[in-house]
């Protein structure tokens, strides 16, 4: 566990500066957890600090808050195959590790007023997931909405900033 959270705090050299991490909702039951949860099944491809660029994966930090800003949205993040697949069958557990991605790493995109994912969502969602055909479009059919009823910035379209369209 100490290796886990000391691989958190490490920051990339040479890169531009991250958005800022947002604060933690109380709705997570075991924060550490979360963290480590995240570094195990979402550090890899997302990178630890939610920046993968330039992987052609979307960018996290700074950027999924965005996706609580409908209902359909939201849901979409519980569907994704990683999160609706995922080894982590207590629905708390994974709940706690989307919150933590959601409002930690998404820091400033996190809509006023947004609420933390709880079990019970995570359960009913989870069971609509995702086939992989379908990711980008769905992706693109939400970054679009963002951007138009929420005010996200037209960058969310890009996977990540400085990604040539």
């Amino acid at each position: 566990m100490t290796g886990s959270l000391l691989l958190l705090g490490v920051v990339g050299i040479g890169r531009a500066a991250l958005p800022p991490m947002g604060p933690l909702p109380d709705a997570i039951s075991d924060p550490e957890l979360a963290r480590s949860d995240y570094a195990e099944h979402c550090g890899g491809c997302h990178g630890i600090q939610g920046s993968a660029a330039p992987a052609q994966l979307p960018e996290l930090r700074g950027r999924v808050g965005w996706f609580l800003c409908t209902p359909q949205s939201r849901a979409y993040l519980i569907r994704l195959p990683n999160i609706a697949h995922s080894r982590i069958s207590d629905n708390q557990q994974l709940a706690d590790l989307v919150n933590f991605m959601v409002f930690g790493l998404g820091g400033p995109s996190v809509p006023t007023g947004a609420k933390p994912f709880t079990a019970q969502e995570v359960e009913r969602e989870r069971k609509f997931a995702l086939s992989s055909a379908s990711l980008k479009a769905e992706r693109a059919r939400y970054v679009e909405v963002a951007i138009k009823q929420c005010g996200a910035p037209s960058a969310m379209r890009l996977l990540y900033p400085g990604q040539k369209p």
